[in-house]
């Protein structure tokens, strides 16, 4: 199969999201006060400028992408059209790049899933977060199986090219995992490190006509940090 010339996947910048659930978590809180729906929470103003830095990053760079394929929902969309303002860089947006779906869970903390529902807390801790499909949501599987989707429309259509896509933290973990092939194992391993910082970059360049690691999780150069430590906004 014809592989990309270039692979890069920008996590969003920081969203109001993101600070409800760190408030909610940190605060012993079951529930976060998120009052949108996910698909339509902005970014946060710290957000705003981690995006733009990124685009004045990218202005100095000697090679762009081609083209950027983005989530629709509001947070990334926001991410690309700041980070990509002034380029003549197109943006696509493909709903296989969504975030995770969490069902019955959403808006919970952990605490708040342990506290209302127990079962499936349990039932949680014996699948593991891979498989674990929440009641209406969707396990990390049916996330990869979707990318996986993506990836081979991608590599049809952008053969050769640079492709930035431009999504959530479960999407940057999924894309490493399908890219570099990883087992269940080592894609966990990788998650409990840690969580996918706002408005990093990771990315992989072809090399004997396979893609490789260039870098995961990068902060770059004079991208602000996340005004406060983050949490998972996933119930974990």
């Amino acid at each position: 199969m014809t592989e990309l010339g270039w692979l890069g996947v920008l996590r969003h910048g920081e969203s109001t999201g993101n600070v409800s659930a760190h408030s909610a978590e940190t605060g012993g809180l079951e529930v976060i006060d998120i009052p949108e729906r996910d698909a339509d929470v902005p970014l946060s103003h710290t957000g705003r400028e981690q995006c733009e830095a990124f685009g004045h990053w990218l202005a100095g760079q000697p090679a762009r992408p081609d083209v950027a394929i983005v989530s629709p929902y509001l947070r990334t969309v926001q991410t690309a059209e700041l980070a990509l303002a002034g380029t003549a860089i197109s943006i696509e947006r493909d709903e296989r790049l969504r975030d995770r779906e969490l069902g019955v869970l959403d808006l919970l903390t952990t605490r708040g899933v342990e506290a209302r529902h127990p079962t499936e807390a349990a039932r949680r801790a014996r699948l593991g977060k891979f498989y674990y499909r929440p009641p209406g949501g969707e396990s990390w599987a049916d996330v990869a199986l979707r990318l996986r989707s993506l990836l081979g429309d991608l590599r049809r259509d952008w053969a050769d090219r640079r492709v930035l896509l431009v999504g959530h933290e479960a999407v940057v973990f999924l894309v490493r995992y399908l890219v570099e092939g990883l087992a269940e194992e080592r894609l966990l391993a990788i998650a409990r490190d840690g969580t996918i910082a706002n408005a990093s970059l990771s990315s992989w360049r072809r090399e004997d006509g396979r893609l490789v690691p260039e870098g995961f999780n990068r902060v770059l150069e004079g991208v602000p940090a996340t005004t406060e430590e983050e949490v998972h906004a996933e119930p974990v």
